[in-house]
């Protein structure tokens, strides 16, 4: 791959999804691409940018976006910010809501859901821990993700020892059946949760989740440049309500990259709050 092909690929990918490949991951994208080069019987790399750039090339974006990305994840990773969510947050926003109207909905965002842990992971905990104080409360959960095959995966909701490894034995008594070498998550979980497509670099895409009380976005912001998460947070920001809560992964900050949200110190997390 020559300098100037490099530098239009990692141009087309940062203009459609906001992530931005370095120097030094040019050989990582190198790699990821000449699958898709192969896969689509072109000869060079310049014939798949300009494939992509095509009317034809609509069709190749998710395979894009599933090259480009890496969806590592499992259930009931983040404890210390599900911990705060059930006993500080989920509790503080609905006393809130309960001053101003009796109907209430509570919805959760999963906004990189890769094949759904983190949103049914929530959806787990609330049927088990919250359900029961609140049961006239309406929860609505949404993962997204930009990668349509992973968003697949997550709605057929089976899973790997891998994927389990960390649930602990009430949930996985309860919420999952073993087939095999495979683990299925129970239908009433499943059913809490709705899978979207959502390209978080598309303010359009984001505003169909607008409303959000909380915003799970872990592991995000890390794949793109100052300007293209300056971007996102905004985008994210507008999707939540006023007193909603982000949650970003633990490597991650907001430091320099907005002052629109209020760092909120809970006793094991971290979560930014939109006052």
């Amino acid at each position: 791959m020559s300098d100037e092909t490099f530098k239009n690929l990692r141009d087309l990918i940062y203009n459609l999804s906001g992530i931005y490949f370095t120097e030094s991951k040019r050989y990582l994208l190198e790699g990821r691409i000449a699958k898709r080069v192969t896969a689509r019987n072109l000869k060079t790399f310049e014939d798949y940018i300009r494939f992509i750039q095509s009317p034809f090339g609509k069709q190749e974006l998710n395979y894009l976006y599933e090259a480009i990305t890496i969806n590592e994840t499992y259930f009931f990773r983040a404890e210390q910010q599900f911990e705060a969510l059930e006993k500080v947050l989920i509790p503080e926003i609905l006393r809130e809501k309960t001053t101003i109207t009796p109907m209430i909905t509570f919805r959760v965002w999963s906004a990189a859901s890769s094949t759904g842990e983190e949103a049914y992971t929530i959806a787990m905990i609330i049927k088990e821990k919250i359900q029961p104080q609140f049961p006239k409360v309406q929860f609505q959960i949404v993962g997204s993700d930009i990668n349509t095959k992973v968003i697949e995966a997550a709605r057929k909701g089976i899973y790997k020892d891998y994927a389990i490894r960390n649930v602990p034995p009430l949930y996985l008594n309860k919420y999952f059946h073993k087939d095999g070498n495979l683990y299925v998550l129970d239908e009433s979980i499943k059913s809490m949760v709705r899978f979207v497509q959502i390209n978080l670099f598309d303010p359009l895409q984001v505003k169909t989740m607008s409303n959000c009380d909380v915003i799970f976005c872990a592991n995000v912001l890390i794949y793109f440049d100052l300007p293209s998460k300056q971007k996102v947070v905004q985008n994210l920001y507008d999707a939540l309500n006023k007193g909603g809560y982000l949650f970003i992964g633990y490597s991650e900050s907001l430091h320099g990259v907005t002052q629109a949200f209020k760092l909120i110190h809970l006793s094991k997390a971290m979560a930014y709050k939109k006052e």
